[in-house]
């Protein structure tokens, strides 16, 4: 097992610091730990890592085999399904021995190929290699693509010729990432951020001008609200969206006017949200104007704001419109009802509406890439607990669906071996909370399995049932594993996300709680072997389920779990503050800031038992800084009462997304699940 007598477990030291507000004082012994860059900081950091590493001695050569065991599933040598746009077909292609992405392109009908970015050579000699967004010119001949090397989701730009590969010399420090080209072929606009990584301002910048000379078009000067830019699908409009948690505003010039001044479609309101997008003579816009689950509204191009808003689509107290695709013939919906995804469509010339007909109860479906306008084919993307996931084209008019790709697990994979079900718990206040279940098939629900219970509950993020290959080292090994779909979340309708924000936040927790007790009380898992994991805020989950019910968890694995939530959410200068005042209430307002308090996982650590636990993070996160896990570790280590293990890892040249390449992210996999089998003695020893 993992304690070993002869392995020190680092101690990091104390500095009493006393925080203050409304009246209560918080002593953090471990502030100094966001220090970055500072030497005694990362010899802590080092000797976490180390220690991890020494614990994790014996289970060397296993973790290296479900490494290899998970790679070995995905197909070395592989490529996307091809769409068309503006008179190209387009494909990413990967190599074997390769771990990034090669970008193609062939004229339509065409056998000829371009290579338009391979980032294997633009990510050689490079710990850490991101590329952001790829945007091709509307002549077709200029690439703008941009690139994070160093995972603070902070991007440069550059720009290739595309007929001669030459690098021009344009370069773009400091952006967020997105490329947006006006169809003047001369003209792009992009977002940067500000010092705690808001985007916050868009310029334009010129071909063959310097980035020193781009004209600011916008300022967000509210910090609770961020920028971005986009082009619509019709190509006839720039669109500068704002948005914060509770209300968003768009402003727009056409797409042939890059100079033009932006026009403001409806001004922002507090508690108004809305979306937009074109479609010949009317703006279409979902919105949530007296209409708590969304509704569908159209208005003419030239009268925009609110009050000339006509509805199209009802709002549905049952049914969530979670958004819209525009085509020459169709309108698709994508809805979703009692937790399901749903697509809806529509003919604009008749009512002979209908919904795609997946064949399965259970799934996460979407639509994919649909960049062209005039066609009666949608791209869908499906997948299931049991199903990889698949390509679809859905012939609209014809009702068909057409396979393109699923994507192909190697070995000896076979669906039929796998169960799943969904049933729905009934929490302690009566509310029915659904759960998502898979296992083998040979694994007995009697009582005696280990089970993985993974949860997230923040943001409206939904966690739909989808496939994992790399899920199987879990299953074939006798794990159920189960999708806890929590209040947070909008898997029921946006009620679900406000019973799970704000004052309601300890709903998330409860939730999760409760279904981690109907898997044991149900037989699912063995009262003894019940695990938990969560990330960013699901790692703020799993820190309260922690502090609530540490006596329920077998062990619990936490991703760069967002810990520290009073302290980093009176800090204005971290990137995980002022924009969250809505998601989490605002501490500088009394009621708000006792209520954070009384669940906030580093402020109620206590002197009791802990759980084993495995805690990621990485230095260079730009969501949540790496000295919130490394603080509560430390804070753990001091006042649990117990000696079970408690491993911290840093991974040093990686930020929130984890490590960059095709399977290199599976090294962490690896030793999660390494973690979870040794705990409950399935794992092999070297």
């Amino acid at each position: 097992m993992f304690h070993k007598k002869d392995i020190e477990q680092p101690k990091a030291r104390k500095e009493a610091k006393s925080l203050e507000k409304h009246g209560d004082t918080r002593i953090d012994n471990y502030y100094w730990l966001n220090k970055r860059d500072d030497q005694e900081v990362l010899d802590y950091l080092h000797a976490e890592n180390a220690y991890t590493k020494a614990m994790f001695g014996h289970l060397e050569s296993f973790q290296e085999k479900l490494f290899e065991e998970i790679k070995g599933r995905i197909k070395k040598n592989d490529m996307s399904v091809p769409y068309d746009y503006n008179g190209y077909t387009y494909r990413t292609r990967y190599e074997e021995g390769k771990e990034y992405a090669i970008y193609e392109r062939s004229p339509i009908g065409q056998e000829s190929k371009e290579t338009l970015l391979d980032v294997n050579e633009e990510a050689k000699d490079l710990d850490f290699y991101d590329e952001g967004d790829l945007s091709v010119s509307p002549n077709n001949e200029i690439l703008a693509y941009s690139e994070d090397t160093v995972s603070r989701r902070i991007y440069t730009i550059k720009f290739k010729n595309i007929k001669t590969g030459e690098l021009l010399e344009d370069s773009i420090p400091n952006t967020s990432g997105s490329i947006t080209w006006a169809e003047d072929n001369q003209t792009i606009f992009y977002s940067v951020k500000d010092e705690a990584l808001r985007s916050y301002k868009i310029f334009k910048h010129k071909l063959g001008t310097s980035a020193s000379e781009d004209k600011e078009v916008y300022h967000e000067e509210d910090e609770t609200f961020s920028t971005y830019v986009y082009k619509t699908k019709s190509r006839k409009y720039i669109v500068i969206g704002c948005f914060q948690t509770v209300s968003t505003e768009f402003r727009f010039i056409p797409a042939d006017q890059p100079d033009g001044e932006f026009r403001i479609f409806q001004a922002r309101e507090r508690d108004l949200e809305y979306s937009i997008d074109h479609y010949a003579d009317h703006w279409y816009v979902r919105t949530n104007m007296e209409a708590k689950n969304f509704r569908l509204m159209r208005t003419a191009l030239d009268k925009t704001s609110k009050d000339n808003w006509q509805e199209l689509i009802p709002n549905r107290s049952d049914v969530l419109l979670e958004d819209m695709d525009l085509f020459k013939d169709f309108l698709v919906l994508s809805e979703r009802k009692n937790g399901i995804n749903q697509i809806r469509i529509m003919p604009w010339a008749s009512d002979e509406e209908h919904y795609v007909d997946f064949g399965e109860e259970a799934y996460m479906a979407y639509t994919s890439t649909n960049l062209e306008f005039n066609t009666e084919k949608i791209r869908l993307g499906f997948t299931s607990l049991t199903t990889p996931h698949t390509i679809y084209d859905y012939d609209m008019k014809q009702r068909k669906l057409q396979v393109m790709k699923q994507t192909e697990v190697l070995g000896d994979f076979d669906a039929s071996n796998y169960r799943s079900e969904r049933v729905f718990v009934e929490a302690r206040d009566g509310v029915k909370v659904p759960l998502s279940i898979v296992y083998h098939k040979e694994t007995k629900t009697d009582g005696t399995a280990p089970c993985l219970l993974y949860g997230y509950g923040s943001y409206g993020a939904s966690m739909d049932p989808y496939f994992s290959s790399s899920r199987l080292s879990l299953l074939d090994r006798g794990f159920v594993f189960a999708l806890a779909h929590i209040r947070g979340g909008e898997e029921m309708g946006r009620h679900w996300y406000e019973d799970g924000k704000l004052l309601n936040k300890k709903n998330t927790f409860n939730d999760f709680i409760d279904c981690g007790d109907f898997l044991v009380k149900e037989k699912y898992c063995a009262v003894d072997a019940l695990f938990a994991m969560g990330g960013s805020a699901g790692g703020l989950l799993m820190g309260a389920v922690a502090n609530q019910r540490p006596d329920l968890w077998k062990g619990i694995i936490s991703a760069v779990p967002f810990v520290d939530v009073v302290t980093t959410m009176l800090d204005d200068s971290i990137p995980l503050t002022t924009g969250e005042y809505d998601e989490w209430g605002n501490p500088n307002v009394a009621e708000y800031y006792h209520y954070i308090k009384s669940y906030s996982p580093y402020d109620n650590i206590e002197a009791k038992d802990y759980p084993s636990m495995l805690i990621t993070t990485g230095y260079h996160d730009s969501q949540v800084q790496y000295f919130e896990p490394a603080k509560y570790v430390a804070k753990l280590r001091e006042l649990r009462t117990n000696d079970k293990p408690l491993m911290f890892h840093t991974n040093m040249d990686a930020g929130h997304g984890g490590q960059s390449g095709r399977f290199r992210r599976f090294k962490e996999t690896a030793m999660e699940y390494a973690f979870l089998l040794e705990l409950c003695g399935k794992a092999e020893h070297n």
